[in-house]
């Protein structure tokens, strides 16, 4: 996707700490290439379709059907989102209460926007979580968390997948790591993609917040409650680490037996609904 890296050099690339900036000869050429899709108001953009396995072979997602993104609060997504040619039929905005209500998404034309009430009222972490090792214990509280909250929205988003399968579709929270990370490994492994490929894409939202690190490092200290960057577990909060991502997948699998039986169990959609979800995924319909 970068010609001017290889795959190792961008997942090390991927895991630098978001309170370091990264150069713009490096950065440049990764999110100006597939899997970003460069959208003006923007940031952190992606095609799930066009995410390379990590083989090198394309995914088996379907292109040009699911996006991934940060917030849209720059009034020029609106118009933008509606004229790039993506097709984008619905916003999916999972985002809690406050955020939500605070900055309310753009109206894209020609585009629904859909978000799902939430339990939780105010993006919040509990710091305390993040200080052993690179946080792995942190990001797992945080990702069990963001199943139990956003279900209805989790769940609206499948349901779309499963009933509107012609319609290309973005979802998307403030900074497009977390919540939207959460829901796109959660699409990306119903599709049948390789783990490892799973956490690359999770990685790659280092690179593609990159343009909005400043804002994004001040959400982050106030979701956290602290002034400095040099508090205790707040580096492994707001670093990108495969490691982590790693520990929440043997998380979902311990406390819910995988992705699927979240689906079924807890969200309540069928082994059938699954099946077509799967499908839909991957395969187009046919015109």
């Amino acid at each position: 996707m970068a010609p001017t890296l290889a795959a190792a050099d961008l997942r090390a690339l991927a895991e630098t700490d978001i309170t370091t900036a990264i150069p713009l000869d490096q950065l440049g050429p990764v999110i100006t290439s597939s899997p970003f899709v460069a959208v003006p108001g923007t940031f952190n953009t992606r095609d799930l379709g066009l995410v390379p396995t990590s083989a090198g072979q394309p995914t088996p997602m379907r292109q040009g059907f699911a996006f991934r993104s940060g917030g849209l609060t720059d009034g020029r997504a609106s118009a933008a989102l509606g004229s790039t040619g993506l097709g984008i039929r619905r916003v999916f905005d999972i985002r809690s209460q406050k955020e939500h209500a605070d900055k309310p998404d753009p109206a894209v034309e020609g585009a629904e926007g859909v978000w799902a009430p939430t339990s939780e009222l105010d993006a919040v972490v509990r710091l305390d979580e993040f200080v052993e090792g690179q946080g792995e214990g942190g990001y797992v509280w945080m990702y069990l968390d963001v199943l139990r909250c956003y279900r209805p929205a989790i769940k609206a988003v499948l349901e779309h997948v499963r009933d509107r399968p012609a319609e290309p579709f973005l979802f998307h929270c403030t900074a497009g790591r977390d919540r939207t990370g959460v829901v796109a490994g959660l699409l990306m492994t119903l599709a049948g993609v390789d783990a490892d490929t799973v956490a690359f894409d999770y990685l790659l939202s280092r690179l593609g917040m990159e343009p909005a690190r400043e804002q994004l490092l001040a959400f982050a200290l106030h979701g956290a409650g602290v002034t400095s960057i040099d508090a205790p577990g707040f580096k492994n909060m707001t670093s990108l680490r495969k490691v982590c991502w790693d520990a929440y997948v043997e998380a979902v699998n311990r406390e819910y037996g995988g992705f699927e039986k979240f689906i079924t169990d807890i969200l309540g959609l069928s082994a059938e609904d699954v099946e077509i979800i799967k499908h839909n995924l991957t395969v187009a319909p046919s015109a």
